[in-house]
């Protein structure tokens, strides 16, 4: 089904210019873009759903726990 977008002439030059330097079509590559950022939000989604049915029966991570991720998330950034 075809549909029509609006996008800023600086995306569409990016647009254009990686379609060029990688020899594909336009539509496939905002084809692409489109399942790869659908199927992102759907998983986002399912893990917002998760842990808040993991909330609403009271499953909570111990604080030690969280600690130890938000040091090892730290460290990794640094």
């Amino acid at each position: 089904m075809p549909v029509n977008l609006q996008v800023s002439s600086e995306l569409k030059a990016e647009l254009s210019a990686l379609a060029k330097q990688t020899h594909r079509d336009e539509i496939e590559l905002v084809n692409e873009a489109l399942e790869n950022y659908i199927a992102w939000e759907k998983r986002m989604l399912n893990n917002i759903r998760e842990g808040l049915a993991q909330a609403d029966s009271g499953e909570f991570v111990a604080d030690e726990e969280m600690d130890m991720f938000f040091e090892t998330a730290f460290l990794a950034v640094w």
